[in-house]
């Protein structure tokens, strides 16, 4: 897999909470959406400390990235760990991509994976794509072109341009009754998650 941008800065899956905190969540993210890192980093510190899972992301981004704060990958793991630990799904999949990178642990597919696919199931397409492009490589062990079709397909549906060419090369590689279990996969995949797929 090649190496991943450090900076993600994807907040469609943001939903503001009910808790009082959350008013205070969304004036940090809007600074930190207008580069006012300074007022993020004042927004969040606090209510990141005390538990809340999405300021807990943000202070990963901060710490991940430099932005405000000097760059710091101890910080960032803690901040990523404690966010991807209690479910937030892009938090799991910048914490794989520190772990794919070895950027603060040492590099390991194996915990990259593990993340990647957390946050995958939740329908982070980055982390689809990662997993498509793991279970094909077919000169590692873990080569599996149903795998890779459908991780890619499922990319594909939920809008990367670029899963489409990925997932027909797998197609070329493989059979028919291959490419129907995969189908079948991806269907069965979607029916599961009904939510990411409405318009």
């Amino acid at each position: 897999m090649g190496t991943f941008s450090r900076i993600v800065l994807t907040g469609c899956m943001f939903l503001l909470a009910t808790v009082a905190w959350s008013g205070d969540f969304k004036k940090g993210w809007d600074a930190y959406s207008s580069t006012d890192y300074a007022t993020a980093l004042a927004e969040w510190q606090e209510l990141a400390d005390a538990g809340d899972v999405k300021a807990s992301y943000g202070m990963g981004l901060l710490y991940g990235n430099g932005f405000g704060v000097e760059m710091n990958d101890e910080m960032a793991l803690k901040y990523y760990g404690y966010a991807a630990e209690n479910g937030h799904a892009e938090a799991q999949f910048n914490l794989a991509v520190m772990h794919q990178n070895g950027w603060g642990v040492p590099p390991s597919d194996e915990s990259a994976n593990t993340w990647y696919k957390l946050a995958a199931d939740q329908g982070v397409i980055g982390a689809q794509i990662a997993m498509g492009r793991y279970y094909a490589m077919d000169f590692l062990d873990s080569y599996d072109p149903i795998q890779a079709y459908m991780w890619f397909k499922l990319a594909e549906r939920l809008g990367d341009r670029d899963a489409f060419a990925k997932r027909e090369f797998v197609e070329t590689r493989m059979t028919a009754d291959q490419v129907s279990e995969a189908e079948d996969r991806v269907t069965a995949w979607v029916d599961a998650h009904p939510a990411l797929f409405t318009e």
